[in-house]
């Protein structure tokens, strides 16, 4: 059995999918990027804003599907430029506590933002 999540504290899904689906215990999130509520724009022009904003985003889908950053797991993160890993790398930290997560990063065209990140987090309420 699956249970959809659903949050009004980040941006809808704009197309076809969950923001998170939970299901035997476990969260899978959708790709949460660096966008707010109601805004087709991305937060910031660096790696860092996007960054943070997304991992906010991905904190409330979280939330809202009974988890936390510290539950997580597993994340794939997808970064327009791999350069800037640094960057981004740094704001990550600040939001897992050890041990970190898993995590997989992928260097792709994601068209006028720098990040997106998705994760696979225990059920802890």
């Amino acid at each position: 059995m699956k249970r959809q999540v659903r949050t009004d504290k980040t941006p809808a899904p704009s197309g076809s999918y969950s923001q998170a689906i939970v299901s035997g215990g476990v969260v899978y999130t959708a790709g949460q990027g660096p966008f707010r509520p109601g805004s087709d724009e991305p937060v910031g022009e660096d790696v860092a804003a996007q960054t943070r904003q997304t991992l906010e985003n991905l904190a409330a889908v979280l939330e809202a599907a009974g988890s936390s950053m510290e539950a997580v797991v597993k994340t794939t993160v997808f970064l327009h430029d791999l350069g800037e890993f640094a960057e981004f790398d740094a704001v990550y930290a600040e939001y897992f506590p050890d041990p970190k997560p898993a995590r997989s990063t992928i260097g792709c065209d994601l068209g006028f933002f720098k990040v997106e990140i998705e994760a696979v987090a225990a059920v802890t309420s």
